[in-house]
């Protein structure tokens, strides 16, 4: 929901115009100001004071916070993993409930959506709120398992499962390389979106490099130093502030803004007659306003890969770890949804923007829908509200861009580091090698903004997703029954790898030759599809297929170190070490 389908945003942002009323420009009573993009550089009258300072405040706080979440709960040994990496697993309903909805919506989120439906319409934008329907009863179903079996043997990873259920070293390598593959360009998407609130107060304009990129600098440097300092703890108190301040800015647009431009009605014409109008460099319609038939496939596979895959993602997973219960994990796919209302509003304010006759203009002078939420917000309120809504969406990308360097930097310290180079490393040496990673990570992918296309953070990001999602059978499957064959898994694994990778490749459009988007043609029955999906079926047939030619042959299988009782372990049970087994529980694994 956070990534999909931008690529040719900025060919099609302009699109035609709006209907003709005048309603939005009486009730703002005002022109909207235009900064002026060829002369920022020698002049400082394009920066919104006000809202920058609110920012600068607000981004003091959490800050602040941030260091001092070292001491919260009683943190007396940051020099493990366990507490460094997953706060301890001690968090409760509400903290849980907190870092995770921060964790998964995340600023870019609130960068994309309504990027996606201000260009190109509910396709592109609205599939986000299916598929973050569909996602709570699947992790309800699984993720409790993975928690209690994690519980027993003191996983970190989803690669420490899969390595301890199959017996296999590889395998564990392949789901490790991928989560830190799919991880890298989300990280970088974070740092994307703190850069669009910053091109909209007007920072950002000028030649030089260092003043350019100097705020973006600034709060890389922070980000990562109370990550270093204070672990999951970090994220975890903070998510606090950004998800009140993005209830707080949602609630209050959605109330104000459609009274102010003539009201749903006027603003769902807009949307449509935008939508409906056929763009002069293609001679299609613009976006997609109703899905028509044509385009259920693509929107329910969307829908669900997306579902399939977001849980996979390794950030996702170390929220999840770090709770204290297997309840507390249940409770929480029942009330995150509430994060999908709010998304569903979100989204909507990319149709507000298309009524209100927002430019969402980059200090290049090109169009740019990213800006559009930002603009939007910059146009509509006062400075000082602009600026905590510009604060919600900067800080709101401190918090996952911190989980996802941890949660990287824990796959490559548990599976590649301890695994492959120093099987005796001590826990206090997993910790430090741990933190540099992180420290690490974050900086390919500052380097990877500074340096590199935008267009590129969200090709990689693209893919990611198709990546992540080939890693569901291992882990999944693996929760319930051991039926498949760990060398199975990993070709199954390795040709979606390369299926999805060379289908996304050969997806072009006007603006890019390569890695357009992530929908392509289904083998079989010609109706276009997510890629992802597609690649995940394929996948499962390998899999499936290779594990009766393994059964046949009598290839080793590998020694599963799991019992049937781990499944269902709570709070209590020793974290690293399993309990000796009950005669019910030493029954074999299925």
């Amino acid at each position: 929901m956070r990534r999909r389908h931008l690529v040719g945003l900025q060919d099609r942002v302009e699109g035609p115009p709006a209907p003709a009323d005048d309603r939005g420009a009486r009730a703002r009573g005002h022109r909207r100001r235009v900064r002026p993009v060829t002369t920022l550089a020698a002049s400082d009258s394009g920066v919104n004071g006000v809202a920058l300072a609110v920012l600068i405040a607000l981004f003091t706080l959490v800050t602040v916070m941030g260091f001092l979440a070292s001491r919260w709960r009683r943190a007396s040994n940051l020099q493990t993993l366990d507490e460094w990496g997953l706060g301890g697993r001690s968090f409760g309903t509400w903290v849980t409930w907190f870092l995770i909805g921060g964790d998964i919506y995340t600023a870019y989120t609130f960068i994309a959506v309504p990027a996606a439906m201000f260009a190109l319409g509910s396709v592109s934008g609205f599939f986000a709120i299916p598929y973050a329907i569909v996602v709570y009863p699947i992790i309800f179903v699984f993720m409790s398992r993975l928690w209690s079996v994690s519980h027993r043997h003191g996983y970190i990873t989803t690669a420490d499962f899969v390595g301890g259920r199959y017996g296999s070293r590889w395998l564990s390598l392949a789901m490790a390389l991928t989560g830190i593959l799919a991880t890298m360009p989300y990280i970088a998407l974070q740092l994307v979106g703190i850069q669009a609130v910053l091109e909209v107060i007007g920072i950002g304009g000028a030649d030089n490099v260092i003043a350019r990129d100097l705020p973006l600098l600034i709060a890389f440097a922070v980000l990562a130093a109370y990550t270093y300092s204070s672990g999951l703890r970090a994220p975890a108190i903070i998510a606090f502030v950004k998800d009140t301040l993005i209830y707080l800015v949602i609630i209050v647009a959605v109330i104000y803004l459609p009274s102010r431009y003539g009201g749903w009605g006027h603003i769902f014409d807009a949307a449509e007659a935008k939508m409906t109008t056929p763009n002069p460099a293609t001679g299609k319609p613009t976006g997609t306003f109703i899905p028509n038939s044509q385009q259920y496939w693509a929107y329910a596979t969307l829908a669900l890969g997306s579902a399939l895959a977001l849980f996979m993602y390794p950030h996702s997973i170390t929220a999840t770890l770090s709770s204290k219960s297997r309840n507390t994990i249940r409770r929480n796919a029942a009330i995150l949804p509430a994060y999908t209302f709010l998304l569903g509003l979100l989204a909507l304010l990319g149709w507000v923007a298309i009524a209100a006759g927002t430019k969402p203009i980059g200090l290049d002078g090109k169009p740019n829908a990213q800006l559009v939420v930002p603009q939007l917000f910059e146009d509509a309120f006062p400075a000082w509200f602009a600026g905590v809504a510009f604060s919600a969406i900067a800080i709101g990308a401190l918090v996952p861009a911190a989980i996802m360097s941890i949660a990287a930097a824990n796959l490559f310290t548990r599976n590649v580091y301890r695994e492959w180079f120093r099987p005796g490393a001590t826990p206090a040496q997993e910790a430090k090698v741990s933190k540099l990673t992180s420290l690490f990570v974050k900086f390919v992918a500052l380097i990877f903004v500074l340096t590199l296309d935008k267009q590129n953070a969200i090709n990689f990001q693209l893919l990611g997703g198709i990546w992540i999602l080939q890693t569901f059978p291992a882990i999944v499957f693996g929760l319930y029954t051991r039926w498949f064959h760990r060398w199975a898994l990993l070709a199954g694994w390795a040709v979606g790898m390369v299926y999805g990778t060379i289908a996304a490749y050969n997806v072009s459009s006007a603006s890019a030759a390569h890695f357009a988007g992530s929908l392509a043609s289904i083998p079989g029955i010609a109706q276009m599809g997510y890629i992802a999906l597609t690649a995940f079926v394929v996948n499962i047939v390998v899999a499936a297929v290779l594990t009766l030619v393994m059964r046949a042959v009598k290839a080793p299988e590998g020694v599963d170190a799991t019992i049937r009782g781990d499944y269902f372990a709570d709070a209590g049970d020793p974290r690293v070490a399993p309990l000796p087994p009950t005669p019910t529980e030493a029954t074999p694994s299925p």
